[in-house]
């Protein structure tokens, strides 16, 4: 195996996924201005994921809660993934699936905002989410693959990314959400 070669190629693919963003830039504007839109109306920004977009999830929210690049107040975020307690009640006692929906039926309000992200855009749970949040009347987008999966079909928004190997799925989700965490944070705090 030779690292240099293999560590060149990932650094090409990840690029060439990454100029493939560029045809996003509208629907990453459109997220941008739902979130801020939330904000300004007291509302929160909602995310939730499985494994690595779990992470990504715990990831975007303290973004917004903590600082992106600027000292400044907090933007109301919280990640559904972090509560463990909660997460091991309603798998044993609902199913896994109910885990984000039964979350957030406690914790979301009219006009939030929910981002549930997957690259598979088939997590059931997600998708269960994405129906409550809808019936709520909170406002939802979905992070997927390049399909966008069933996950789509439940979102108003999908910022489906163009690649369908996870690793960079999952990549570029970060990449796109610390994006649109810069942008909200400027929109707030740039003076």
């Amino acid at each position: 195996m030779d690292i240099k070669n293999e560590t060149i190629n990932s650094l090409h693919k990840i690029n060439k996924s990454i100029n493939l963003l560029e045809e996003k830039v509208e629907i990453i504007e459109l997220i941008s201005k739902t979130i801020i839109t939330s904000l300004e109306k007291g509302n929160k920004i909602i995310f939730c994921g499985n494994g690595g977009s779990a992470a990504i999830s715990q990831h975007l929210s303290a973004e917004l809660m903590g600082k992106y690049k600027l000292d400044r107040p907090p933007l109301a975020s919280i990640s559904l993934t972090t509560d463990t307690s909660v997460l091991t009640a309603v798998a044993n006692d609902y199913g896994f699936e109910q885990v984000f929906s039964r979350h957030l039926k406690g914790l979301g309000t009219k006009d939030d905002v929910l981002i549930a992200i997957s690259g598979s855009g088939n997590s059931q749970n997600l998708i269960e989410a994405l129906k409550t949040a809808n019936e709520m009347g909170i406002k939802t987008i979905s992070f997927t693959g390049e399909n966008g999966g069933k996950m789509k079909n439940f979102s108003q928004i999908t910022l489906n990314v163009p690649s369908n190997t996870t690793n960079y799925i999952q990549e570029l989700h970060l990449i796109t959400g610390h994006i649109i965490c810069g942008i909200v944070e400027e929109y707030f705090f740039k003076k």
